[in-house]
């Protein structure tokens, strides 16, 4: 399977859809609506119900299009079994460099929680692909700008944690090149037509953050 990377994936749109409570029955159905409206990273965490279930069922209906991984993967073994699963990414709330190793070798990126420069370091000195700034709710668009100043500046941080559409633009002026989205997208038993929407709302005010010429 001829699968995109988790950088190519968040520069054609910077949005990560978190699936958090679906169910395997909907996961292939749900992943399509976003992956069609334009999502390219979607992640089914593991406190979901039969998570390794929706995330099988989500590779195969949308695996060659998108990246398909896991959230709240919060230990090695679970890493792996996301990796047997066929999910390409783990992300987790916090920096635990064993779950790092595990991804490398696995050949799965990781994308660990952080909220401070010694946990931003420590994660990038043990292999994270993109930094979660995490939860971004209980911190401000300041915190990161400051936070940035220090990072290298091919780092990439997605902010995630009470993120909603309004709120895109500020975070990315404040240096965020992702988004994680949960409550504000996706909850159990909100219908297809209703997730479209939402999507699109977000899809629309992501687009317009990468139009040229806007500062960074």
């Amino acid at each position: 399977m001829n699968r995109p990377s988790l950088e190519e994936a968040l520069e054609e749109l910077p949005l990560v859809a978190i699936l958090r409570g679906v169910q395997p029955s909907e996961a292939a159905a749900v992943a399509t609506t976003l992956v069609d409206v334009g999502f390219r990273v979607v992640e089914v965490p593991l406190n979901s119900p039969a998570p390794l279930d929706s995330l099988r069922a989500m590779v195969e209906a949308v695996g060659s299009r998108a990246v398909v991984g896991a959230g709240t993967v919060l230990s090695a073994e679970d890493a792996r079994e996301v990796a047997r699963a066929g999910g390409s990414i783990v992300v987790a709330p916090n920096t635990n460099p064993v779950v790092g190793q595990a991804c490398a070798e696995a050949d799965v990126g990781w994308v660990p929680g952080v909220l401070t420069p010694t946990e931003a370091f420590a994660a990038l000195e043990a292999g994270a692909q993109a930094l979660k700034f995490f939860p971004a709710a209980a911190a401000s668009p300041a915190a990161l700008s400051a936070l940035r100043t220090v990072l290298p500046t091919d780092a990439r941080v997605l902010a995630v944690g009470g993120v909603a559409a309004a709120d895109l633009d500020t975070w990315w002026a404040a240096g965020a090149r992702g988004f994680g989205i949960g409550g504000a997208l996706y909850r159990p038993g909100r219908n297809l037509d209703d997730l479209r929407q939402r999507a699109l709302k977000l899809v629309d005010a992501a687009r317009h953050l990468q139009e040229p010429g806007r500062a960074g």
